[in-house]
């Protein structure tokens, strides 16, 4: 109020609904994957998604967050993901994805998934508008911090603390053990966000008991700024100043296009340390395909470790690639390049890779194939997670899920193994 008195309207408005801050009671989030925990935890990860039109991260970043958790550190936390876009075709292809890939977490109850039908959210008609902005770009942050809000408002009882991610980020192994030392350092100290990151929402680490009340104040001004703004401003309200931000950074943002500019933005926290997992190794295998190969293109340049590359005339669905090792391996992680550049020309559009096993008495396939991933802009990039049957992988299969008339570029298909 000292600094802006104009704000004081506001101010009174949210200390008067701060006398019954309880979670929304007309808000209708549903769970569309998973059971809530029967047990309290100590932490909530939350995730809020839509769809974006350069492809979605949200796959990557769910297998990043469970392979950076040890089976000990996943006992203590949940993954809660709230599907926030109307498609109902999107939804549904989510859901079944998410279904898939993560059964094991599911079961475990360590992930949930939740969905808010669009009559719970306030009217994106007749927004005030910010700086002569244009009425799409009031839209998103508004819509967006309705997502957030109903996100957290669903995670209030499930923990002790709520830690806010995007849907497009990586995580710095062990993140879980290192909050977990970080807050009980800070047991007696006042706080009312822990910074894990520099970027915008992204590893912000929040009291449960606090979420309430920023549910209120997000719905009370989600047009005015987005959410990351609003927060320095609850900061404010509850006399936190300045930031309390740590280092290195535990997350990473890996998308490199902004939904709300609608243009490419390499943003990156230079504060998160990667690590160095070296050159992958590519042991000797042999390709086979039932593409439409051209007779000038060479097969065995998908897999070589060089700069050539396999060119397909055409791929329809159904059809693959597939990389079957001499000897099988522990393969830890798995890269496809796909596309002649960073543009989208010919890239595999809709396509995934599987991993098999068990190949008994078949000499250029395998028996028992899982899915490891969804191609996003024509690529994977995919830890594998540790399998606890120690079965050896045999077979790299990328599989083409949607005709792709144009010709395709298969760059490289990269294995590291132990």
């Amino acid at each position: 109020m000292q600094i802006n008195p104009g704000r004081t309207k506001h101010l009174e408005t949210f200390e008067l609904m701060q006398k019954n801050s309880e979670p929304l009671k007309k808000v209708n989030s549903r769970i569309v994957i998973g059971f809530p925990p029967v047990e309290k935890k100590l932490l909530t990860i939350g995730i809020a998604s839509v769809q974006h039109p350069q492809g979605s991260y949200l796959l990557a970043t769910l297998q990043s967050l469970f392979f950076a958790s040890s089976s000990s550190e996943r006992k203590h936390f949940i993954v809660l993901v709230h599907l926030a876009d109307p498609d109902p075709k999107w939804l549904s292809q989510m859901i079944s994805n998410i279904s898939t890939l993560f059964k094991p977490y599911i079961q475990a109850r360590q992930l949930v998934v939740i969905n808010t039908p669009l009559k719970s959210y306030l009217s994106l008609k007749d927004l005030k508008k910010n700086f002569n902005d244009i009425p799409a770009y009031v839209a998103f942050p508004s819509k967006q911090n309705m997502d957030y809000a109903f996100l957290m408002n669903f995670a209030t009882n499930h923990s002790d603390y709520f830690l806010m991610i995007e849907d497009d980020v990586k995580c710095a192994p062990g993140f879980v053990t290192q909050i977990a030392t970080t807050v009980s350092a800070w047991e007696n100290k006042h706080w009312v966000t822990l910074e894990f990151s520099q970027l915008g929402f992204i590893g912000k680490l929040f009291h449960a008991r606090d979420l309430p009340r920023f549910v209120h104040f997000l719905l009370l001004f989600h047009q005015e700024m987005p959410g990351d703004c609003l927060l320095s401003h609850f900061h404010d309200l509850l006399m936190q100043e300045p930031r309390i931000h740590f280092f290195p950074s535990l997350f990473q943002h890996i998308d490199n296009y902004s939904s709300f500019e609608g243009k490419f933005n390499s943003l990156e926290d230079k504060e998160f340390k990667e690590n160095d997992i070296g050159s992958p190794s590519n042991p000797a295998a042999s390709i086979y395909t039932n593409l439409n190969v051209p007779h000038d293109s060479v097969l065995i340049n998908a897999y070589s470790l060089d700069r050539n590359f396999f060119y397909a005339k055409s791929a329809e669905a159904g059809s693959h690639l597939t990389v079957v090792l001499d000897i099988p391996a522990e393969v830890f992680r798995v890269q496809v390049l796909t596309g002649s550049d960073l543009k989208g020309k010919n890239w595999l559009k809709e396509g995934h890779v599987e991993l098999g096993f068990d190949c008994t008495n078949r000499i250029n396939d395998c028996d028992d194939y899982i899915l490891l991933g969804l191609l996003v802009n024509g690529s994977l990039n995919k830890q594998v997670l540790s399998n606890e049957s120690g079965k050896k992988v045999k077979c790299v299969r990328l599989l083409v899920t949607a005709t792709s008339p144009s010709g395709i570029v298969v760059r490289h298909i990269n294995l590291w193994t132990k």
